[in-house]
């Protein structure tokens, strides 16, 4: 047995056991687990979500928290938004092959924002994904990824709550910033 397929196993029996309300992920051999979002981070999600619909490719849909795995460097993650080819989610199972995710976003935990900035920031450019948006309502900010190679992105835009933010093909659209929330202080 390959050693993503022990993680594998290993994750899915924590997923089995853990409580209602967690959500589970990994990168490499550090298990990563989440309370369910706050009502704040889940309006972010779908202001953002509601905008890239309308602009969503033939043939992709909308997913969230789907598992994105990529096996030969032994990551999964679950991203609060992503869009997927319809084919993929027709295959069955609870993972697809993060090379075929178009996007992924983030909205920033007000109590791990780490996991965001950092760790997903390395495996989503590791994982190839081309587009990676992080709204960051603790500095009432966003951010967007592009031009994954190896373990970074190397092209970056950022734009404040209020303002609006360009998001390039496969979208090709401006993204509306001014309905997001910022946390309470």
């Amino acid at each position: 047995m390959s050693f993503y397929e022990q993680h594998r196993e290993y994750v899915e029996e924590v997923l089995r056991t853990a409580p209602e309300g967690v959500r589970v992920e990994w990168s490499g051999d550090t298990l990563i687990m989440q309370a369910v979002p706050s009502n704040i981070h889940q309006l972010n999600i779908a202001l953002v979500q509601r905008q890239f619909e309308r602009h969503v490719p033939d043939g992709y849909v909308y997913s969230g928290y789907s598992a994105l795995t990529t096996p030969d460097v032994t990551k999964e993650r679950n991203p609060d938004l992503t869009y997927l080819p319809i084919a993929a989610l027709t295959r069955g199972g609870n993972t697809t092959p993060a090379e075929e995710a178009l996007v992924v976003v983030e909205v920033v935990s007000p109590s791990d924002s780490g996991n965001d900035w950092v760790d997903k920031l390395r495996d989503y450019a590791v994982m190839g994904i081309p587009l990676y948006l992080i709204v960051d309502p603790r500095e009432g900010t966003v951010t967007l990824f592009s031009e994954p190679n190896h373990d970074r992105y190397h092209v970056r835009h950022d734009r404040k709550f209020g303002d609006s933010m360009r998001i390039p093909d496969p979208f090709d659209f401006d993204l509306d910033l001014s309905g997001l929330v910022r946390y309470p202080e």
